[in-house]
């Protein structure tokens, strides 16, 4: 059971992101309990949920219990456990504090009684900083703009859409001067009952979209799994062949599919020169991620945004990867910072390769995990009985 309750139906005056990230307010339990109506993603090969999806739900309801002239500016939030996406998340709302120009709240999410992701949000009065202020912002790079008739395929059911661009300095031989960029927004016009929440929501749902693997493409590491642990390849050789015969712009809108990797594509003979040519990431997580909202009320999610990240600093089995998010006329929206994990696969290590769950393997068609079996519940409990264990 993926959630608590049957997911409503689809409501046309809302946009697709809005959708995905409605939460119910568990009022009869705990006005401070939420929780999601809909089933979350678990993208291929990933250890479990999207991540931007609990960061943005644990925003939207920490939203709902601050004055609507506060706005979030900044959030700090942790990854604890993978996210099942087969049961339902309860999303804990705490009021830390309630000031005159600020406000505190943490969230814990939770699954089965056990916390999977926490984060401590900060929000701020609009316009208490007073009319005398010092001001100053980065300029967005000089880019080529989106493409607004791009042809999004309809089997595309993302909430949002992207538009990569070639990654600068992709030559480098040093991967901190590299920067991968790319346009985003979400799909659809936010409603306008949604408010500026919804697009703050929307943004950080965005902000963990292709920033897990920065540090493996700045050093153009191969990020599919190509070897089990007796060293024989896990991707059949047929499936090879139609990633080959695939056009560029078709690999582009496959998850992980960056230039290095159609280069590389277009350059094998056959899996095995994977091996021999590319070293290979043996885990990816993310361990971290903080989002500085700089004008939370001066954009539109729905409209297209700029993003740019690069990695300041990788070492001891961690990188960091920084993010600038841009509206199209370039004022800086949010800065985002995350720590991952980010392995080398160890040669001649088979027990590394059992341990290493959050490996990333291609696969051909939906890798939709196995649903486990739902266990029905017998006989009511009180209120506190049920919130002890949400």
């Amino acid at each position: 059971m993926s959630t608590l309750i049957k997911p409503p139906p689809a409501d046309p005056s809302k946009s697709p992101i809005e959708s995905v990230l409605e939460l119910k307010q568990l009022t009869d339990i705990d006005p401070g309990i939420f929780t999601n109506t809909r089933p979350l993603w678990h993208p291929p090969g990933a250890r479990g949920i999207y991540g931007g999806a609990v960061i943005a739900q644990c925003l939207a309801a920490a939203q709902r219990t601050v004055r609507d002239d506060f706005t979030v500016h900044s959030m700090h939030c942790y990854f604890v456990l993978a996210g099942n996406a087969e049961i339902p998340i309860m999303y804990h709302v705490e009021k830390v504090r309630d000031g005159r120009s600020f406000a505190t709240r943490t969230v814990q999410a939770r699954q089965r009684g056990r916390p999977i992701f926490t984060t401590t949000m900060s929000f701020v009065r609009e316009n208490s900083g007073g009319s005398e202020r010092v001001e100053h912002a980065v300029d967005m790079p000089e880019v080529p703009g989106p493409s607004e008739d791009l042809d999004i395929p309809q089997q595309d059911n993302s909430p949002f859409q992207s538009q990569r661009i070639h990654i600068l300095n992709h030559q480098s031989g040093r991967p901190q001067d590299k920067k991968t960029r790319q346009w985003i927004k979400a799909r659809g016009k936010i409603s306008p009952s949604g408010g500026h929440q919804a697009h703050l929501s929307a943004l950080a749902y965005m902000s963990d979209s292709y920033f897990i693997g920065t540090v493996s493409r700045v050093h153009r590491l191969w990020r599919f799994s190509t070897s089990d642990k007796d060293g024989k390849s896990t991707i059949d050789n047929s499936v090879l062949e139609k990633l080959r015969d695939m056009d560029d712009d078709t690999l582009r809108r496959m998850q992980g599919m960056d230039e290095d990797v159609i280069i590389a594509l277009r350059n094998m003979k056959d899996i095995n020169s994977v091996e021999q040519r590319r070293p290979e990431v043996g885990m990816m997580v993310s361990l971290d991620h903080t989002i500085y909202f700089h004008s939370p009320r001066n954009f539109r999610a729905d409209e297209w945004m700029f993003t740019e990240m690069e990695s300041p600093w990788a070492g001891d089995g961690r990188g960091l990867v920084l993010q600038r998010m841009f509206t199209k006329d370039g004022e800086l929206v949010a800065t985002c910072v995350q720590e991952v994990s980010d392995k080398y696969k160890q040669k001649h290590d088979s027990k590394a390769d059992r341990s290493m769950q959050g490996v990333v393997r291609l696969k051909e068609g939906n890798s939709n995990s196995s649903k486990s079996k739902s266990k029905s519940k017998s006989k009511s409990k009180s209120k506190q009985e049920v919130a002890s264990k949400l």
